[in-house]
């Protein structure tokens, strides 16, 4: 039995996106019914991933692995590890004090900025994150306004800005407790580029999360096989036995990867399975 661990946006799904093609649901499908094991490993929260969940797997690392649940009814719940008030405090002042973007992640929802929407629009076309966004405040991923949200514990801050320096204050404040997971992302082909990332608790990542499964399941991690595409994925393909990046993924972690597959607008998770002999 091997346990397999799939990404979702740019993985499982077109970013933002919560229809996989059939051909990766099909394989899902039959790699479970071969006795394989298959969960969701994604920075999304558990109310964001929902709509994937009619697929059915086995489980979930979500939240970058600040939140795993495993089970038919994923009510088995592995790690629960959210942000203190304090900090969730710290780091939206911060932020904010900076003029940064932010979206906060609960277990049940998502809240972002109200004006995200308008710089979201004045950054032009052909950049998978930005378009991501585009589409999450459209209603794919129900960010709801920040005004509405109702104090529930956040799992991690997901920013948008132009400058890394913005960042500067909230890394004082929190740099020794959590990772800033940055990358700085193109505008549209042009010069111009903003700065997309999550700031994410030191204390889990979804290399853990996968760890934390093995050990659930009595299966060695060597026996687990993880497919991701950007450097969020970073630790779930240096942890899992096998590692595959999708064709579509940074080029940083398909060095580091065992294999790339086609990406996922091309039917590479059912190549892969199919070459990896788990369907």
């Amino acid at each position: 039995m091997k346990l397999i661990f799939l990404d979702i946006d740019g993985t499982l799904t077109a970013p933002g996106e919560n229809t996989p093609p059939a051909s990766a649901v099909d394989a899902i499908a039959k790699a479970r019914a071969n006795g394989h094991k298959v969960f969701l490993c994604t920075g999304r929260n558990p109310d964001m991933l929902k709509p994937l969940l009619r697929y059915q797997f086995d489980g979930y690392i979500s939240c970058a692995g600040g939140y795993v649940a495993v089970g038919e009814k994923y009510d088995e719940i592995l790690y629960d590890h959210p942000m203190t008030d304090a900090e969730r405090d710290t780091a939206l002042t911060a932020l904010h004090n900076q003029g940064v973007f932010c979206t906060i992640e609960a277990e049940k929802g998502s809240w972002g900025d109200e004006n995200l929407g308008d710089f979201l629009s004045s950054q032009g076309e052909g950049n998978s994150e930005i378009e991501r966004w585009r589409k999450a405040l459209a209603g794919n991923l129900g960010i709801k306004p920040m005004s509405q949200y109702d104090g529930s514990p956040v799992y991690k801050v997901v920013i948008m800005c132009m400058k890394m320096s913005q960042l500067d204050e909230t890394k004082a404040a929190l740099g020794d407790r959590f990772n800033f997971v940055m990358q700085e992302v193109k505008v549209g082909g042009s010069s111009s580029s903003c700065i997309n990332g999550e700031i994410i608790n030191k204390e889990f990542n979804k290399g853990l999360g996968v760890e934390t499964i093995c050990k659930r399941f009595n299966v060695p991690v060597s026996e687990t096989v993880g497919f991701g595409d950007s450097m969020n994925d970073l630790e779930m393909i240096q942890t899992v036995g096998y590692s595959v990046c999708m064709a579509n993924g940074s080029e940083k972690l398909k060095s580091l990867s065992d294999m790339v597959c086609p990406s996922v607008s091309e039917d590479g998770l059912a190549k892969a399975f199919a070459e990896l002999k788990l369907i």
